[in-house]
């Protein structure tokens, strides 16, 4: 139950523990205002899994969106296990490349959405992004779930979980960030 749900004791722990990191004034979060976000921008460590699944998603929904990984080289593609699992949910990710953070040009209107608090401590550090809104996207899962545990090289019915679980927090911002719609 435990792989399946969470990849790993490790991710039930950090779940925990990210609940703590919510409470404002503790969590690096930004909220962002919501009629300025023209852009949603997601952020994890590799951007071959879940930042990969979750553009290809808010494409999907007529989204302007992008992502990058913050440990990691550009142009690679997704991971072969996410690739696969996108696939049964129906989303195509044959076409992604990987961004590194110091490729990625952050524009005004972005609304940074990274995985894990300790994406967001990372965000809060790199001077040209630091300013920027940034915030959990599982914050807008159902029901929310503020640490979204990388499923790379972890049991295959985690991986279709955490997928599913980024696919309904990106069809949550759809409507919560209407100012990002392709006109």
């Amino acid at each position: 139950m435990i792989a399946r749900n969470f990849g790993t004791s490790r991710g039930l722990v950090r779940l925990g523990l990210s609940y703590l990191e919510s409470i404002p004034g503790i969590s690096p979060a930004r909220p962002p205002v919501r009629y300025a976000v023209k852009r949603l921008v997601f952020v994890c460590h590799g951007n071959i899994c879940r930042s990969a699944f979750a553009e290809a998603v808010a494409r999907r929904e007529g989204l302007q969106a992008a992502s990058f990984g913050l440990s990691t080289s550009s142009g690679k593609g997704a991971h072969p296990p996410a690739a696969d699992a996108a696939l049964r949910l129906g989303y195509d990710l044959s076409d992604h490349v990987t961004t590194d953070v110091d490729s990625f040009v952050l524009r005004p209107g972005d609304y940074l959405l990274g995985m894990e608090h300790r994406h967001l401590r990372r965000l809060a550090e790199i001077a040209d992004l630091q300013r920027a809104p940034r915030g959990l996207l599982g914050a807008y899962a159902s029901p929310p779930v503020p640490h979204l545990h990388d499923p790379y090289k972890l049991d295959p019915a985690y991986m279709q979980v955490c997928l599913r679980r980024i696919e309904t927090a990106v069809k949550r911002l759809a409507l919560s960030y209407p100012a990002a719609r392709l006109s």
